[in-house]
């Protein structure tokens, strides 16, 4: 038989080998195909040209960063089956299946209530019966109920392949430096003492420079004010039309994006498997061509919302660290959208990353690290914006 073994060539990771088998199956599928036209940064692109890279792309790095990391781990005598590692890269290559539209930016408005790790695992499981029980250990390394839990930690941690792979990827496309990490050294320091991961003692710069990075790519990428307000007028285009499909008006969109607007769903709805079917159809494409087309709506504040996204013509934004005040009589010739934002470096009440030292001694390395110390790290940073736009409609 001919091998259907694969390669990718990535270019942050160079080339990624695609495994035969299930591995391969699963990444041909429809499903995950999808991730192809969702953006990995939503709408970062408006501020970052570059920035257009997919779910799909971020997947595939994770896989080649977890296949890296169990390699590594071996190295160091730790057992881990051909059957764990071809599960432990089945969980993190769907660990973003359940991503909608434009990413995190539409994460509770296409779908109100519902997380997409929540929609992640349906999807796995709805494969899983679909392979005959094959995922049955990739969904039980995902929800952390296998008895190795270092690989559930490779999966969803505060180290996890998956941060390590988007703060690299999310750097290069955005251009921003400073996610630029050593995930290779960060790796290799890897270990894994009374079945948790650790981190060599001689690895810990590495890991600050990974918290550090993430911490200014929050700020200067994710949470860049120009995104958050194109995050925002998105919102407000979804509100407008939703309102308007569920007062009866006519809205071009496609089907399955219709019915996102007119319902609700639940999480229970999405177990029933009509709205995730529904679901696994929406991507990036649905809700660009439906905003297109909008601009040219009957509706005044649908159409005037729609041509200042596409056009590129965002709401003036002001970011503070204390609230703003609320006028009492608020001046009619704006509209204006507040909201929060927040960052924190290290979750230090969440799980550890612990460092591990040869004579045997673990500790947090919130303990052991002088930077992670301080007041930027140590607690949350909350600001506060507020979007204007001249209300001409």
């Amino acid at each position: 038989m001919i091998s259907k073994k694969k390669i990718v060539n990535d270019p942050i990771h160079g080339f990624i080998d695609i495994p035969d088998g299930l591995v391969y199956s699963l990444l041909e599928h429809p499903w995950m195909q999808r991730l192809r036209n969702i953006k990995q940064l939503g709408l970062s692109y408006l501020v970052y040209p570059g920035a257009c890279h997919s779910r799909l792309g971020h997947a595939l790095g994770a896989m080649h960063l977890m296949k890296e990391a169990i390699m590594s781990l071996r190295s160091k005598k730790h057992e881990i089956t051909h059957e764990e590692m071809e599960a432990a890269l089945c969980a993190i290559l769907l660990h973003d299946i359940g991503h909608g539209p434009f990413s995190h930016t539409l994460e509770y408005t296409i779908v109100e209530k519902v997380h997409h790790e929540q929609l992640s695992l349906l999807f796995m499981k709805q494969l899983n019966v679909l392979l005959g029980g094959r995922l049955d250990m990739a969904i039980a390394i995902f929800e952390g109920n296998y008895k190795k839990k270092f690989l559930h930690q490779l999966v969803s941690g505060q180290l996890d392949v998956d941060r390590l792979d988007y703060l690299l990827r999310d750097s290069f496309f955005s251009g921003v430096a400073e996610g630029m990490i050593g995930v290779e050294r960060i790796i290799k320091m890897l270990d894994v003492v009374n079945d948790e991961l650790v981190v060599e003692a001689k690895g810990i710069y590495s890991i600050e420079k990974f918290l550090i990075s993430r911490r200014m790519m929050y700020w200067q990428v994710y949470l860049h004010k120009t995104v958050i307000s194109a995050d925002r007028l998105l919102l407000e285009i979804l509100s407008r039309a939703r309102t308007l499909v569920r007062a009866g008006h006519a809205l071009f969109a496609s089907p399955a994006f219709t019915y996102f607007l007119k319902e609700s769903p639940t999480l229970h709805h999405f177990e029933s498997d009509e709205a995730l079917q529904l679901f696994a159809l929406l991507d990036d494409s649905d809700i660009d061509c439906a905003i297109k087309v909008w601009t040219q709506h009957d509706d005044k504040i649908l159409a005037a919302y729609s041509k200042m996204l596409i056009q590129r013509r965002l709401p003036k934004i002001e970011i503070r660290d204390v609230p703003f005040e609320k006028e009492e009589k608020p001046d009619t010739r704006y509209i204006i959208w507040d909201g929060a934002i927040s960052n924190k470096g290290y979750e230090s009440g969440a799980e550890k990353i612990k460092i591990y030292a040869h004579g045997g001694d673990i500790r947090d390395i919130y303990e052991v690290s002088d930077m992670l110390g301080t007041q930027a790290f140590s607690s949350e940073t909350i600001k506060y914006y507020q979007c204007k736009i001249i209300n001409n409609i």
